[in-house]
């Protein structure tokens, strides 16, 4: 190791010497490689950590190159993953990180396995079924995990240790985390820098065992309204929580809990069932969605949206079908980004 490669980081008096050899016997798994997973990887792999793993099921699209770090027109020219495309650059970066790349839909199967001697997991995801898996691994393992999200200008941030702060689950249906997309409200890049700062300086914080600085409040912002809110979340902490109660069962580790999907034969359609039956506000969604500039269409019973020639059909009961594809992954990606 190049010691005037992290002079500066060294003289940092919470890291120093000792602090930058623990970096270099750590490991970071980071769950999505778009707007936060791409700079936090970028910021973890500059700071020397010894190994990061990063895992997206998605390929590179123009859209994406407003915000998301590491990417290039070519990458979005050649559809190129993102998980193979980041880790191109990051190698590049430093070549004395090890990096792994996964190319996959993380179900709770491939979670069970990335997060084997991993010392902390950072959500860059877009949709809370991975979520909420992360934070059922993450308690089952003991494995601190940082929460993180972003739309429009605003930013939320949130770091979970097992056994001693409320979890995702503990929070769920209390605090205002959001339900709005990127693709239904726009994001400025900033806004997901800022929960990328957040979120990379409790990693650093959490892998050099810091644990008396840790944030241990919820955060929140808006950039543009100039707006800034740190919530005491730690009453919420219950006790019944399935995930970090007394008794956990982690329910989102079991296929119950999981979004179904289904090819419909010889339709070229996808099904997209949620983990529970709902009663969908059409109305409502038909209003976010028409911030995409794509068609949409109701009735009674169900919206019909098309963009850019694909059209998804939602129910009330939060069924949805994507069609025009059987690839499944590539449907699960599209509920998740317009109807989760």
């Amino acid at each position: 190791m190049r010691q005037d490669r992290y002079s500066r980081q060294i003289l940092f008096p919470p890291i120093g010497n000792d602090g930058q050899e623990i970096l270099r016997n750590k490991h970071v798994l980071i769950i999505g490689v778009g707007a936060l997973g791409t700079q936090s990887a970028e910021m973890l792999t500059r700071a020397g950590i010894g190994t990061l793993t990063i895992v997206d099921r998605d390929y590179i699209e123009w859209s994406n190159l407003q915000r998301q770090y590491l990417f290039t027109e070519a990458d979005a020219e050649n559809r190129m993953p993102k998980a193979v495309a980041a880790k191109r650059i990051l190698s590049e970066i430093n070549s004395e990180v090890n990096i792994h790349a996964h190319v996959m839909d993380v179900t709770p199967n491939e979670l069970t396995y990335l997060a084997d001697g991993v010392d902390v997991i950072l959500d860059a995801t877009d949709n809370f079924d991975i979520r909420m898996m992360i934070n059922d691994i993450s308690h089952k393992k003991g494995i601190p995990w940082v929460y993180g999200s972003c739309v429009g200008s605003y930013g939320v941030s949130y770091t979970i240790l097992p056994g001693k702060t409320p979890c995702l689950q503990c929070l769920l249906g209390t605090i205002p985390i959001g339900s709005q997309t990127c693709d239904t409200a726009g994001i400025i890049q900033p806004a997901a820098a800022q929960v990328v700062i957040h979120q990379t300086t409790e990693t650093l914080k959490l892998l050099l065992g810091d644990n008396d600085v840790l944030q241990r409040k919820l955060l929140a912002f808006d950039l543009w309204k100039n707006e800034i809110m740190q919530m005491d979340i730690q009453s919420y902490k219950k006790a019944d929580c399935p995930t970090c109660g007394e008794s956990p069962t982690y329910p989102y580790l079991s296929y119950e809990e999981q979004t179904k999907v289904a090819v419909l034969c010889g339709r070229s359609s996808v099904q997209i069932r949620p983990p529970e039956m709902q009663q969908r506000n059409l109305a409502q969604v038909a209003e976010s969605l028409k911030q995409t500039g794509g068609k949409v269409e109701l009735n009674a019973f169900l919206l019909s949206f098309t963009f850019e020639e694909r059209r998804m059909v939602l129910f009330k009961d939060g069924r949805a079908f994507i069609h025009g594809t059987n690839n499944q992954d590539y449907a699960k990606s599209l509920y998740h980004r317009y109807f989760s």
